[in-house]
């Protein structure tokens, strides 16, 4: 099973990208074919109307292609102001929006149709980012993913990684790995395989 795992966050030492690496490594441990994509390697714009008229940036055109060739995601989501980050926001924008030129690209959800997408949060508050992943769902659900009903939110997450940036408790690591493992099963069913 191919599986795309990103982080909504670009911050240096955020602690979804440390989760989301975390996730990468538990996931290819289970036997995943796993991409991990740093959304701060795309060149990605916010997303504007008049922007795109004079034609959809390469790295949008990249970053479509590579969601489109996995049938399973693991998206790990900080939380501002209760709700996801304007960047995950933008990515998802961009990625949904149908390029009018190219006739591949004409269907705005060819990236995201029947894909399983996994939802993980961290935050250094108590809800661990949990309503980051009530807002996102909504989102994901309306580009016609298949939401994983398991999902984790990691709190306190400051204190959560060791100096490699590995989760310290068992028991969060079971709880990601009961993620991945619901959405390579789902994703792989879904995927007919």
């Amino acid at each position: 099973m191919k599986l795309l795992i990103f982080a909504g966050s670009t911050r240096q030492h955020s602690h979804n990208r440390k989760l989301a690496r975390e996730a990468a490594a538990m996931a290819r441990a289970s036997g995943a074919e796993v991409t991990h994509l740093e959304l701060a390697d795309f060149d990605i714009p916010m997303y504007n109307a008049d922007l795109e008229a004079r034609g959809t940036p390469p790295d949008v055109m990249r970053l479509k292609q590579i969601m489109y060739e996995h049938p399973a995601w693991i998206i790990c989501s900080p939380e501002y102001n209760a709700s996801y980050p304007a960047l995950l926001k933008n990515t998802i924008d961009w990625a949904s929006s149908p390029v009018k030129s190219d006739p591949a690209w004409t269907d705005g959800f060819k990236f995201s149709r029947g894909k399983v997408v996994g939802v993980l949060s961290a935050s250094p508050g108590a809800l661990g980012g949990l309503r980051s992943q009530s807002h996102l769902a909504p989102l994901l659900l309306n580009v016609q993913c298949w939401v994983a009903p398991v999902n984790f939110a990691l709190s306190h997450a400051a204190e959560a990684f060791d100096a490699e940036g590995a989760l310290i408790d068992e028991a969060h690591r079971k709880h990601v790995q009961a993620v991945i493992d619901q959405v390579l099963w789902a994703g792989a069913r879904l995927a007919g395989a």
